[in-house]
């Protein structure tokens, strides 16, 4: 329930119609695809502004069904699903509010947040829409989260946040038609979030892994978490939620985490691959972290610029991909070429960092035939441009 009421809008209105509306989504389910290309008959049996607004929550729902639980019936916009956080990466972060006794969500969206955090203690939930703050009620009923969640609608900027305990989703597209990089073009901005840090007792703000983050968070921790190899966030804790050191790297769904100084470490260099080489977590290199954890697991670096690492023996952890080393070859096509053409695989996978490579290209020109696939991993070692002939481990 809401518990504090707030007056509808055109949008919110449209929404309450809609939801008292499940026929439309069941004429929408029993349409073909050009039935819905078209739209004629469900602009004959609802009104048009309804059929859009159900046809944009279909769309949504259809792009969340690998990412939410219970997809088919979210309440979901198609920016609002984009800009949410995965259910995985929102379930890892709520452990860190287990121990507090209510937390605000700021900038709710569509609710993901807001409801993970529901499963550890009690949440407010605050957006400016009210149409947002519908969404993320009625996604914690579906969701189960309903006793523990309530949604205010208000300008968080115009609330004193001191002495509570926050989490902030800010909007990274802010007018634009794709999100920003720049923090300080977020909305709240940057000047907000970085008063937040250092008048709340504890809390979390949500920003771009590509952000330029560095350095604009003094005495805070940013943790950067990947899930399935691909770095979804950074995460500013501060406050009683922020950890002893400046950066912390996350990997899930192992939920392997590492956390240190970035300069506390130096992985030394040496001029050849061992048996296998390794490719980082992207959590890992944007944490700036490649150093500690190289030394952790006694790998080594190819290059002082180069992030790929090797070593003797084959690590089972989500911080690296491994790869076995078959070949070592000059940086040119045709000698990877001629190497090839005595074993050619029926795939190849290309993979680069510091050298610049067209793929597509390179692919094109290496023979094919009925080998295992293999991997081509173009790196620099010890200064010099070097294509490694590799197969996954």
């Amino acid at each position: 329930m809401d518990s504090n009421p707030f007056v509808d809008d055109e949008d919110s209105t449209l929404l309450r119609y809609l939801k008292a509306s499940p026929e439309i989504f069941a004429a929408i389910a029993a349409s073909s695809a050009s039935e819905l290309s078209s739209q004629r008959k469900l602009r004959e049996a609802f009104d048009e502004a309804l059929v859009r607004a159900a046809l944009s929550v279909h769309d949504a729902r259809q792009r969340a069904v690998k990412l939410l639980p219970n997809a088919n019936k979210l309440w979901l916009t198609r920016v609002g699903l984009e800009q949410s956080t995965s259910w995985q990466v929102a379930t890892h972060k709520a452990e860190r509010f287990l121990a507090c006794d209510h937390v605000f969500d700021l900038c709710s969206g569509i609710g993901v947040d807001a409801a993970a955090i529901a499963e550890k203690t009690t949440v407010t939930a605050i957006d400016s829409a009210p149409a947002m703050c519908l969404r993320t009620q009625w996604n914690a009923e579906i969701w189960h989260r309903a006793d523990r969640l309530q949604t205010q609608c208000a300008d968080v900027t115009n609330i004193d946040w001191t002495g509570k305990i926050v989490h902030v989703d800010p909007d990274r597209r802010s007018g634009r038609d794709r999100p920003t990089k720049r923090l300080e073009f977020y909305q709240p901005n940057l000047e907000w979030m970085q008063q937040l840090s250092r008048t709340t007792t504890g809390g979390g703000i949500k920003v771009s892994p590509a952000s330029n983050f560095l350095q604009k968070f003094p005495g805070c921790e940013i943790e950067l978490i990947s899930l399935h190899g691909e770095c979804r966030e950074a995460t500013v804790w501060f406050g009683s939620l922020a950890g002893e050191h400046t950066f912390r790297a996350t990997v899930l769904p192992s939920g392997e985490t590492i956390s240190a100084e970035p300069l506390s470490a130096w992985t030394n260099v040496v001029p050849a691959v061992a048996e296998f080489i390794f490719d980082p977590d992207p959590a890992i290199v944007r944490s700036g972290l490649l150093d500690v954890m190289a030394e952790q697991q006694g790998l080594c670096r190819l290059d002082a610029e180069e992030e790929y690492l090797t070593g003797s023996a084959v690590l089972a952890s989500g911080f690296v991909t491994a790869f076995q080393v078959e070949a070592v070859l000059p940086g040119h096509v045709k000698d990877l070429k001629r190497y090839l053409l005595a074993s050619p695989s029926s795939q190849y996978e290309i993979k680069c960092r510091r050298i610049p490579t067209d793929a597509d290209q390179v692919r094109r020109q290496l023979p094919t035939g009925d080998g295992p696939p293999r991997v081509i991993i173009f790196a620099r070692i010890a200064g010099r441009s070097n294509a490694i002939v590799a197969r996954r481990v």
